[in-house]
């Protein structure tokens, strides 16, 4: 088994605790859920055994990009403790058959495709680091609308921010500036999806790590601040146009497959 969770249960999982572990998978390119992106076709549940089957808006999607949205998928679901295993199957793409094999039987991505260039692990740090920037034009963003200014911005760390008791769309983090002389209160959401990300990047890992940085990973002065977050809205509207192209083929394809056969 491979689970990771441990809540006692013994019974299959629930459909919800599946779909939950798959919103959790995203697009590499455009950061957003596959749940989200209506990738997701199909879910099977049988007892300890779950079958998943998605699509992406085209079948020339690169074979990188589709291999680590099936690995996160199996991942993520086996993760579940009343999950054995998980098969994926990606559909209409030209490089499903590889794709499929290689997460199922759980190859490398080099022995499914022995053929490629690079590393896909290079990929998807190149792209983890993409979306970090992007979540940090977000939460930059969230601070400056609370009226904080890039002097208190560039100087934040993890330390500085507390997350009171509360879910939903109300919840919020406490930001304490000026040696916690007084706080701001902001969304969370903005905040906790960009430290997920720096997290994951190993940008952050101790509270007295400096919160934002340059795409380079240098720590940004106040004179370099506008610079830096203009970059970030780049790297933010690049990735919003990329999934505004993809949500379009998407559509188109689905309406290609639904139309009816001429008589």
């Amino acid at each position: 088994m491979t689970g990771t969770e441990s809540d006692g249960s013994t019974s299959a999982p629930s459909r919800t605790a599946v779909r939950d572990r798959l919103d959790r998978v995203t697009d590499p390119e455009l950061d957003r859920s596959i749940v989200e992106l209506e990738y997701v076709d199909r879910i099977e549940i049988d007892g300890d055994r779950v079958a998943v089957e998605f699509t992406l808006p085209t079948a020339w999607c690169s074979p990188a990009f589709a291999w680590m949205m099936a690995v996160d998928a199996r991942d993520e679901i086996e993760s579940l403790s009343a999950v054995e295993a998980a098969r994926i199957t990606l559909s209409e793409h030209m490089h499903e058959a590889e794709i499929n094999r290689g997460v199922n039987e759980d190859l490398s991505f080099a022995e499914a495709f022995p053929d490629a260039d690079g590393d896909v692990a290079a990929v998807r740090a190149e792209l983890d680091e993409k979306a970090r920037v992007a979540r940090q034009y977000d939460a930059v963003e969230t601070l400056l609308e609370a009226g904080l200014d890039a002097e208190a911005i560039v100087a934040l760390r993890p330390r500085d921010l507390e997350r009171p008791e509360a879910d939903g769309d109300d919840a919020a983090v406490a930001v304490y500036v000026r040696d916690r002389s007084f706080a701001v209160s902001v969304p969370a959401e903005p905040i906790e999806r960009y430290l997920e990300k720096a997290r994951e990047t190993d940008l952050v890992s101790g509270l007295d790590d400096v919160l934002f940085r340059t795409p380079e990973g240098e720590q940004i002065d106040a004179d370099s601040f506008d610079l830096v977050h203009q970059r970030g809205r780049l790297a933010q509207v690049n990735m919003s146009s990329q999934g505004g192209i993809c949500d379009g083929l998407r559509e188109a394809r689905e309406g290609r497959l639904e139309e009816p056969a001429d008589d």
